[in-house]
């Protein structure tokens, strides 16, 4: 029987990293993407000292224009052909947009959007040929509205919210699905990267890379198209539907909190 292998790109900490310990449980095989080469081989021996999968662990800055292309042909090369692809890479860039760096956020938008679109066009033609696939691509609950203080990751998560549904329903009948998993504030370092230690939104209890890992895997493997993690966040989300606009982005300013730089 053949073995069923799932990629993951961002594997080697928080989200990543736990749907890597998911898929292993379930008997796939793994492709594990992410820049940091000892995080990934440290993942890698920990999979496989547990699970009887095997792990192939790539480095990669997917940030790069070539990346995506080099994994699709190394992966070819080696006969792996991933039936899931996770498209978890990303950061985020806390801050005024005045005040923030143009590198670092075309390196946001060419991991959060180039990347994660190219990706998803490399590999989804060999799914749809087989007729079966899944690909989740990490969004956020930022997706939902204009995020001051954090104004072009919000627009990267927006892009991936609209691009996943939009495909999830053109591929409708193929056998393939399309899961956009949005999470709110989680327990990752994911606000250490993006500098927001003066941010209301990581304050208080917020669930764990693990539990919002798990819902992920379960909406994916359902093939729902938008999974909102959490209670509070599709409230929330729901809410700012009939909210006006401008109130809304207030509101978000607020939660945000001052950047350090104010």
């Amino acid at each position: 029987m053949k073995k069923r292998t799932a990629l993951i790109t961002g594997a080697s900490s928080g989200i990543g990293r736990e749907l890597a310990f998911l898929l292993a449980e379930e008997g796939y095989d793994l492709v594990l993407i992410a820049r940091r080469p000892a995080l990934l081989d440290d993942l890698r021996t920990a999979i496989e000292a547990s699970f009887k999968v095997s792990v192939y662990a790539l480095s990669k800055d997917l940030s790069l224009v070539s990346s995506s292309e080099d994994i699709l042909k190394d992966l070819t090369g080696r006969n792996i052909f991933p039936e899931i692809l996770i498209n978890n890479a990303g950061f985020g860039l806390y801050g005024e947009f005045i005040e923030t760096e143009w590198a670092k956020e075309k390196m946001m938008i060419d991991l959060n959007v180039s990347a994660l679109v190219h990706l998803t066009k490399l590999f989804l033609p060999g799914m749809i040929s087989n007729r079966s696939g899944r690909i989740m691509n990490v969004a956020s609950t930022a997706a939902f509205q204009p995020g001051p203080n954090m104004a072009v990751y919000f627009a990267s998560k927006a892009f991936v919210l609209s691009f996943s549904e939009a495909i999830a329903e053109e591929l409708s009948g193929s056998g393939v699905t399309v899961t956009a998993l949005c999470p709110g504030p989680t327990s990752s370092e994911f606000s250490e990267v993006a500098s927001m230690k003066n941010s209301n939104l990581f304050k208080g209890n917020i669930p764990t890379a693990r539990e919002v890992a798990l819902f992920g895997f379960k909406a994916m493997m359902k093939g729902q198209r938008v999974a909102i993690h959490g209670t509070g966040n599709t409230i929330m989300v729901n809410a700012v539907r009939f909210t006006p606009r401008r109130l809304v982005t207030r509101i978000v300013k607020y939660l945000q909190g001052k950047p350090k730089n104010d």
